[in-house]
């Protein structure tokens, strides 16, 4: 065991009850709140509602974080080696929710760059408390028989070993270092760990509603429909039989068999007729519960819910009866799209650095050499024809090339070159057919007057 062992194994652990907290609300599974002790051993089986909105706010802005293309080096292949053209998304969801995604950059068994998404409960690191760059990082897995940690330096890697698969902080011994000359953490951190998650100020909306939600579920079984009453008729009193030896329940102090009253007139939905001989029995019924009072609060609650996600309206349900066009649609989702392009530029950074070090794993050299610079599709929502419209005439004015101008549409890198591929082949093909008729025309005599 060494103090960076201990060091990093304590971070990691610390932050095992904030991220199994997050992850819990994120599943839907967030416990009852607002609620007496009474009131929440009568409704320990109703614990799972959930409206989710903190799912809702996480998938609204991770869908719009989509990786298009690396420019300044040939990374991209790299990227698609390693699939994360499609995984950034897991490592997006890990960021918005946890503050932190990772990313390890290594090799695989054929000796190629290879690039794997971390969760942020088995991987942490430490900075450097001037620069904020990534001293050392740690990944520790647990398997049946026993447990792995990892230790990655800018020099090497140590591999330890604990024999228990529930080790903490101590019983690990060193089983290997590997040297490596990348100078750097191969480990990299998209956002950072002590980045608030996008729904930490959602946690107490979410916890209200839920809280609604729940009280209205009650009051419709219980108050949801009418119910008839009768006065002025003498109840019938049973037994009360055990549910485990159907057996009468008898009164250990008397040796009694315990009764209870009972419907006179059944419990079961069928049984409608309600039949007296007293005759001053009296019958009636009681109106159903309102339930709009709930709708009411909960209204409150999903309007502060949307001020603080910057979900829009269409996003939680429709708040409004009217059809809102296009246009109103991307002017409300205009604070979501801030926020998407705001986390890009964040994420962007380490995303420049997962591709510095893939280039110089494979090509040897120091990653701070290579340039890279991430391109992100748009996070807002468009109309094609007016975006194609506008590139069209940016292009016929000599404003943007032809590459510029699929780039601006959407595009990504690898669609691009093809493209330009396509386009060039379409003109040569194109000119080969100009020059075979020219040719043509060229050897055919001309008729003979007549």
């Amino acid at each position: 065991m060494t103090p960076d062992l201990i060091e990093l194994l304590m971070a990691l652990d610390s932050r095992q009850f904030r991220n199994g907290l997050l992850s819990r609300y994120y599943n839907g599974a967030s416990p009852l709140s607002f609620l007496s002790r009474e009131a929440k051993v009568a409704l320990r089986n109703f614990d799972q509602l959930s409206s989710n909105l903190c799912r809702t706010a996480v998938v609204s802005l991770q869908e719009r974080l989509r990786l298009s293309g690396i420019e300044g080096t040939d990374a991209w292949s790299l990227f698609e080696y390693s699939d994360l053209d499609q995984l950034s998304a897991q490592v997006h969801s890990d960021a918005l929710l946890y503050g932190v995604g990772y990313v390890l950059c290594w090799t695989d068994g054929s000796g190629k760059p290879r690039a794997t998404v971390e969760h942020p409960s088995e991987v942490t690191v430490i900075r450097s408390p001037i620069d904020r760059q990534i001293l050392r990082a740690v990944k520790r897995v647990r398997t049946k028989t026993e447990t792995l940690a990892w230790i990655y330096y800018a020099d090497r890697v140590e591999a330890w070993c604990a024999k228990t698969p529930s080790a903490g902080n101590a019983g690990y011994e060193l089983i290997e270092t590997v040297e490596h000359g990348l100078g750097v953490v191969p480990i990299v951190a998209i956002g950072d760990e002590n980045e608030p998650s996008v729904i930490d100020d959602l946690l107490s909306i979410q916890d209200a509603i839920n809280k609604l939600l729940l009280d209205m579920m009650v009051a419709s079984e219980y108050a949801g429909r009418p119910r008839r009453y009768a006065t002025g008729i003498e109840l019938e009193e049973k037994p009360v039989i055990d549910e485990d030896t159907g057996l009468p329940v008898v009164d250990p102090d008397t040796g009694d068999v315990v009764t209870a009253p009972t419907n006179p007139f059944g419990g079961d939905e069928s049984n409608r007729m309600m039949i007296s001989e007293d005759a001053n029995s009296k019958f009636g019924s009681l109106p159903a519960a309102d339930l709009k009072t709930f709708e009411s609060g909960i209204r409150v609650l999903i309007s502060q819910a949307m001020m603080v996600s910057g979900l829009p309206a269409h996003y939680v349900g429709l708040l409004q009866d009217s059809v809102t066009s296009a246009d109103a649609l991307r002017a409300a989702e205009a604070a979501l799209v801030s926020r998407a392009e705001a986390r890009q530029r964040l994420y962007g950074v380490g995303w420049e650095a997962v591709a510095r070090l893939l280039v110089a794993i494979r090509d040897g050299v120091d990653p701070a050499s290579v340039t890279a610079r991430v391109v992100w599709s748009p996070a807002d929502t468009r109309s094609q024809a007016q975006e194609a419209d506008y590139a069209v005439k940016l292009f016929s004015a000599g404003i943007l090339s032809k590459t510029a101008t699929l780039r601006k549409l959407g595009f990504s890198e690898d669609e691009v070159k093809q493209e330009l591929i396509d386009f060039e082949r379409d003109a040569r093909f194109a000119s080969d057919i100009r020059l075979g008729k020219f040719i043509t025309q060229a050897i055919t005599p001309e008729s003979p007057a007549a």
